[in-house]
């Protein structure tokens, strides 16, 4: 018999070793967390077999209460990482973030759909689903960065996420239309989605203002209903539960994207306990030995998804006059992928597209794009000319060196 408390004490501990470990070596907790499910799930198969009554298929990723946290995870991570959009700055450039993203999104999709499919004869349904996986671009993994270094309060950091919001909404509206099935069920999807979202951005102020700043927490159990039951919709209608949360997450970011309070309660609830068993459970149906007989395809899908990054995103990032380590720079943090490549990729398992050893390939290739173009954009070319303290330290040398006006008279 299962011992829920036990398998449960066993996954909040993997999330809580993946954090230290995070912190120690200075990486996104997400990415820590994939790579801690993976190896767990090794260790547990092989050594821990009959302990705690999860003998059978080492954590225990498909027990129904894991499955439910983890698809919650991931639809209210999706929501709040629409909610981050900043709609001063995307109304301000929204022409640059929509070539550019347009650009990141469009590259790695046509192109790695080709290399799956011609180089490494991967089936046509798969080849697009990876296209899709390795479209992306990680908000979590730059988000964090701009926020780290200082950039998110910059022109040109927030130039960069509202470019990886568009880049994202391609892949969402990709999944969609590839993998859903076009029936009457999908058009009352579509239109009960229209319905929502342009309802949404008049209704939940209003309804905040009024019953909303109670200990009862009346804004979480607000939003949480209308993710799932979009998510809900979505499921009957033959998509993917997250697809609908990033859309109320951007048409809500000038409502509840302001309302720090209550992003900053979102992100515990999430980041304690949600996300942690989406991306441990995602990592622990990575196929180790999968990788381990088949290397290259892991590092022709890597060396695909950087390649037609660059050469999709860095003519964009040109036109747009952002030159030197600005643009290459530019390049590489367009050039990491994590959440939404895995929810794709899980997405595409889950519903038989894709073998555990494609979504292996394809969860690995997702995983070193959030760690190497990250590690050399920062090692290699971080833009300090355009670091909020570099700048403000050139503005106060120039008060210092303006003459000052005689006095009259």
């Amino acid at each position: 018999m299962m011992n829920t408390w036990a398998l449960a004490a066993l996954w909040v501990g993997l999330a809580l070793v993946a954090t230290l470990l995070a912190i120690w070596f200075k990486i996104s907790t997400a990415l820590s967390e994939i790579v801690v499910g993976t190896v767990a799930q090794l260790i547990i198969g092989v050594f821990l077999t009959g302990f705690f009554g999860f003998a059978q298929g080492g954590l225990a990723g498909n027990t129904q209460w894991i499955t439910f946290l983890a698809g919650t995870g991931a639809i209210v991570l999706t929501f709040l990482a629409g909610a981050e959009l900043d709609p001063v700055i995307f109304k301000a450039k929204w022409r640059e973030a929509s070539v550019i993203g347009l650009a990141g999104f469009f590259g790695p999709f046509l192109g790695c759909t080709a290399i799956a499919h011609y180089v490494l004869h991967w089936a046509i349904m798969p080849s697009w689903l990876c296209g899709v996986a390795l479209s992306t671009t990680s908000v979590a993994v730059v988000y964090a960065v701009m926020l780290e270094l200082g950039f998110n309060v910059t022109e040109y950091g927030k130039a960069i996420l509202a470019a990886c919001f568009i880049n994202d909404l391609g892949t969402v509206i990709a999944l969609g239309l590839i993998f859903s099935p076009f029936t009457i069920k999908t058009l009352i999807f579509v239109v009960v989605s229209v319905v929502v979202f342009v309802v949404l951005p008049f209704l939940t102020p209003r309804f905040f203002r009024k019953y909303g700043g109670r200990v009862s927490e009346l804004e979480a159990k607000y939003l949480l209903f209308f993710l799932f039951a979009m998510g809900g919709l979505a499921v009957w209608a033959g998509s993917e539960a997250v697809l609908p949360a990033y859309m109320i997450g951007m048409v809500l970011a000038g409502t509840v994207g302001k309302d720090h309070s209550l992003i900053r309660r979102l992100r515990t609830l999430t980041f304690g306990l949600l996300t942690p068993f989406y991306f441990i459970r995602a990592g622990s149906f990575v196929s180790v030995s999968a990788l381990m007989a088949a290397p290259v395809t892991l590092l022709v899908l890597f060396g695909a998804k950087s390649l037609f990054k660059a050469v999709a995103v860095y003519p964009a990032v040109r036109v747009h006059k952002y030159d030197g380590k600005a643009g290459a720079y530019y390049t590489l943090m367009m050039s990491t992928g994590l959440t939404f490549g895995t929810i794709s990729a899980l997405f595409g398992l889950n519903h038989q597209i894709i073998t555990q050893a494609q979504y292996s390939y394809i969860v690995g290739t997702v995983i070193a794009s959030a760690v190497i173009p990250t590690v050399i954009a920062n090692s290699f070319f971080l833009p300090h000319h355009l670091l909020p303290h570099h700048q403000a330290g050139k503005k106060a040398e120039k008060e210092v060196m303006r003459p000052v006006p005689a006095e009259e008279g």
